[in-house]
């Protein structure tokens, strides 16, 4: 590598890290702010803020990665164009494409951190940040769930009109097992709750029906501890819980929601989609970051800043826009995640276009 690459790359690299240094303490900062009073209220221990605060840098990081990368390009690239150093670049006879691999190398690095930490940190940065909000600064109602139908296996389903996870207690259960399309048999109860250190059931008002060729066998009971084949999470599947696993965790999950025939299955492919997309987006983001701003403007390094800005908002827009149509509707979340990338490419190859001219 000649000393051009090594002194971009470092001011590639130097420039995003700095950059993320000056923008997490701001967002620390503002959120202290907004939660300061519930935390105070709640007289939450020390240990669990320091954790929550720490998970909170992680998780903020992530998702503003596209923003801080963008803006960092755009910052140190004109600083270069400013000082007229990509002019004696380019006319010492170096391409602009040539000019440009430092840029992807870095991004390269960028992208392989971002994959990694998507597979295996985030996931449990997610954990601690939404499970520190969900048990200190939201309300119960938050992790309640209303009309749960859901598949468990083969042959069994399950139902719930309501389920509170901060109690683990539920309300007109019934467990269906079914031989084809014949019932055989039917557990009902008005109330069904979860004991976390027996790991089983207890069922209040509790009916069982076996359907017989001519009579039907009838077991009743005022309550009934049973261990049933199901986990708690099947009555009230956290909303978060696809972002707090790693990869293999996350496909195994999906091929069993899927399996289940559960309706949430395009949220959960929406986060796999997304610890593929985000990584490449560094790419396309640095081509376009370049392009804009390796031109001296006559508005200086403000112009610049100005258009990756507003740029950079747009790309998390689109990244959200889609991201809310592939859950909410029956938009395929593949393209709904790839949908900004390939729009942005196609900017990218625009300007890359006009910048080499």
């Amino acid at each position: 590598m000649k000393i051009l690459d090594w002194y971009i790359l470092k001011r590639y690299l130097a420039t995003f890290f700095v950059m993320l240094l000056l923008f997490v303490p701001i967002g620390i900062v503002i959120d202290v702010s907004e939660k300061i009073n519930k935390i105070i209220e709640k007289k939450v221990p020390l240990q669990p803020i320091l954790g929550y605060y720490l998970d909170f840098t992680i998780y903020f990081a992530n998702m503003l990665f596209p923003i801080f990368l963008f803006i960092s390009i755009i910052w140190f690239t004109s600083k270069l164009a400013n000082n007229t150093e990509i002019v004696a670049i380019l006319s010492s006879g170096i391409s602009f494409g040539r000019f440009l691999r430092p840029y992807l190398i870095g991004a390269t690095l960028i992208s392989l951190l971002s994959l990694a930490m998507a597979m295996y940190i985030v996931p449990k940065a997610s954990a601690g940040y939404n499970d520190f909000r969900y048990k200190y600064l939201k309300n119960d109602q938050v992790r309640e769930s209303q009309n749960v139908y859901k598949q468990i296996n083969e042959n069994d389903f399950i139902y719930v009109s309501n389920f509170n996870y901060s109690n683990n207690t539920g309300f007109n259960f019934s467990l269906e097992h079914f031989e084809g399309n014949k019932l055989l048999s039917k557990v009902t109860a008005r109330r069904i709750e979860w004991n976390e250190e027996t790991k089983m059931y207890t069922l209040y008002d509790y009916i069982r029906r076996d359907i017989g060729e001519h009579d039907d066998i009838i077991e009743t009971a005022d309550s009934k501890e049973l261990a049933l084949d199901f986990d708690i999470d099947d009555l009230s599947p956290v909303v978060y819980a696809a972002e707090t696993m790693t990869l293999g965790q996350l496909n195994r999950f999906i091929e069993k929601e899927r399996l289940r025939g559960s309706s949430n299955i395009n949220v959960h492919l929406v986060v796999l989609y997304k610890k593929y997309s985000v990584p490449v987006s560094a790419f396309i983001l640095t081509i376009i970051a370049v392009s804009v701003s390796s031109m001296k403007r006559r508005g200086g390094m403000g112009v610049n800043l100005a258009i990756g800005i507003a740029l950079a908002f747009i790309y998390v827009f689109f990244d959200k826009i889609f991201s809310v149509l592939a859950e909410a509707s029956s938009m395929s979340p593949l393209i709904a995640v790839w949908f900004p990338n390939i729009a942005f490419s196609i900017l990218a190859l625009f300007l890359l276009r006009n910048a080499r001219r």
